[in-house]
């Protein structure tokens, strides 16, 4: 253990794996800020996931684009309530399987498959250059969607590679946190008594702009995100602050997209700042 952020104010707004991220940090010497933002549930109307799911266990589809390892651990889910895991995984050997970055390589590994095709980027352009690599003709492409990206562009490329596009949305985000609390961070962070923020995906900070919107706050959380050092887990969350006129300071090397070189980086940027 080392004290590399004794005295070190983080936000940590995650919510799947808010224990981890904080004890990364707090056995560093930070004092955590908790602002879980965004939770996950089961999309309301099961009967569309139920649908696909009949469908990939009769093995319709030759591939499966996984976006996220969340959207995978939710199918499994379904699968499991209607009596369809012990086909869905069968299906799932099979299956060409696509990832979108190490989440979704963690998850197939959790039930003792692998990753066949990685992307060349956790993103969906490079999604799209590593099946560009392959003759997509009459295929069957299934695409496991997340909430708020209907991944038209993906979709519109399988079709123009002459495959034909099977999407299924297992899950949808709802807010965890009341805007009040949200509103007390971005205060926070305006009076500089916070000193990074550790966001880990998108729909974070996307809520961070709605409730600064909403609540009139919006010049109060530029000046905040000023003062701080702002670390982005990769590249989606990161272009997520740009569109915003965020500057990123810390993001992990090397396409290591994790929690654990994201907490490392952050600790050198901190350092820095002594």
């Amino acid at each position: 253990m080392t004290e590399e952020l004794t005295g070190r104010r983080v936000v940590v707004p995650e919510t799947r794996e808010l224990g981890q991220l904080v004890r990364m940090l707090e056995e560093l010497g930070a004092d955590t800020v908790s602002c879980p933002m965004i939770a996950i549930r089961d999309v309301p109307d099961t009967a569309p996931v139920e649908a696909w799911l009949r469908r990939f266990a009769d093995g319709t589809c030759d591939d499966l684009v996984l976006m996220t390892g969340e959207g995978l651990r939710r199918l499994l889910g379904f699968a499991r309530r209607v009596d369809l895991e012990s086909a869905f995984i069968a299906a799932l050997g099979i299956t060409r399987k696509i990832t979108r970055g190490p989440k979704p390589v963690r998850a197939l590994r959790e039930i003792g498959l692998a990753a066949d095709v990685p992307a060349d980027e956790p993103t969906t352009e490079g999604v799209i250059a590593a099946l560009e690599r392959h003759d997509l003709t009459g295929r069957r492409v299934g695409v496991q969607l997340y909430p708020g990206n209907a991944n038209e562009r993906l979709l519109k490329f399988l079709e123009g590679a002459g495959a034909e596009g099977d999407p299924v949305l297992p899950y949808v985000y709802a807010s965890e946190v009341d805007d009040a609390r949200v509103i007390a961070v971005i205060a926070e962070m305006a009076a500089g008594r916070i000193d990074a923020i550790a966001f880990t995906s998108a729909p974070q900070v996307r809520r961070f702009r709605d409730v600064a919107r909403a609540s009139g706050r919006e010049a109060e959380l530029r000046q905040g995100f000023k003062r701080i050092v702002v670390a982005a887990v990769g590249p989606i969350v990161a272009a997520e602050l740009d569109a915003m006129g965020v500057q990123v300071n810390v993001t992990p090397r090397d396409n290591k997209f994790f929690m654990k070189p994201l907490v490392r980086e952050l600790a050198a940027a901190l350092t820095r700042k002594r």
